[in-house]
């Protein structure tokens, strides 16, 4: 595989978490709580990306290493939880702008721990994203509301810890074949969210019926294919890459809350998405320049 292809993977890895939005917003509409909805994603999430071990390849691993990737997952759990929290205090659109601070956090944690400096092309790419994030969430079109502190902090809690599980995801168990590496991350995930919203969906079957379609895409797009598809691409194509190539997901979110939920979209929302989108492609100019085939053995771990 070549490096584009990674980097496409990861793309892909970013629309996924775009989706959520407009699901999670029909599964309130439908009457489900936050704890419901966050604890059948992560359940239901869970359960797909184990099914998926089954039938792939096997390869054992230490309990040691399974250990260090459970613990791993806890990043990805406490995501979800911080971005809900502060959607409590925050309306959506200032909220998605504090976790899109991931954007310029995931370079610098490429700088200071992989020694990594940003050249001025990807500098440039940060800025374009940021000022695209803060048009397609559509703030310049809104009324100023209430601000709150505490919403600003449970946001920027979410773009931390979002960057955290992406920095793992390109560092960590790089010899575990990406499906298990991925359901261990989720088990991680699951357990920090149960311990946190106790799982009494679970106990009553006429929830969880109710819940079951809701939960499966959730876990599907939110914690099945997003752990799994960064853990194939991330490794190559960087931490400072991959945190604006995942920047995907604030576009695809406006373009299904247009599609799906009929919501209004305005001419600066499309422009900020354009802006996303020229950013990404901007970034990845570089890559076609020296892109060379991976060895074989790298094509067996990730391929």
């Amino acid at each position: 595989m070549k490096k584009w292809h990674y980097a496409l993977i990861v793309f892909l890895g970013g629309c996924c978490y775009g989706i959520l939005s407009t699901f999670v917003k029909l599964a309130y509409s439908a009457g489900f709580s936050s704890a419901e909805v966050t604890g059948g994603q992560y359940f239901f999430g869970t359960v797909l990306i184990w099914a998926a071990v089954l039938i792939t390849k096997k390869k054992k691993i230490s309990l040691k290493q399974t250990l260090k990737l459970l613990l791993c997952g806890i990043p990805l759990g406490l995501t979800g939880l911080f971005y809900y929290q502060s959607l409590k205090t925050l309306n959506a659109s200032l909220a998605i702008i504090f976790l899109f601070q991931f954007v310029w956090i995931g370079t610098l944690f490429d700088w200071i721990f992989n020694k990594k400096k940003p050249n001025k092309q990807k500098l440039i790419s940060i800025g374009i994203v940021l000022v695209g994030s803060i048009l397609a969430a559509g703030v310049t079109s809104q009324n100023s509301g209430d601000f709150s502190w505490q919403g600003m902090i449970w946001g920027l809690l979410s773009s931390v810890t979002y960057t955290g599980f992406m920095f793992i995801s390109s560092t960590v168990g790089k010899d575990t074949p990406p499906v298990l590496k991925s359901a261990i991350f989720s088990t991680g995930a699951l357990i920090v969210v149960f311990l946190l919203f106790p799982p009494k969906f679970l106990l009553d079957v006429s929830v969880l019926k109710g819940l079951a379609p809701y939960g499966l895409l959730l876990g599907l797009f939110g914690v099945c294919l997003p752990p799994l598809l960064f853990s194939i691409g991330m490794p190559q194509v960087g931490m400072g890459l991959g945190t604006i190539l995942s920047a995907s997901e604030l576009p695809v979110a406006v373009t299904l809350s247009s599609i799906v939920l009929q919501e209004p979209v305005n001419s600066m929302q499309w422009v900020g998405v354009i802006l996303i989108f020229v950013a990404i492609i901007g970034s990845n100019i570089s890559i076609g320049k020296d892109d060379t085939e991976l060895s074989d053995d790298v094509q067996e771990n990730y391929g």
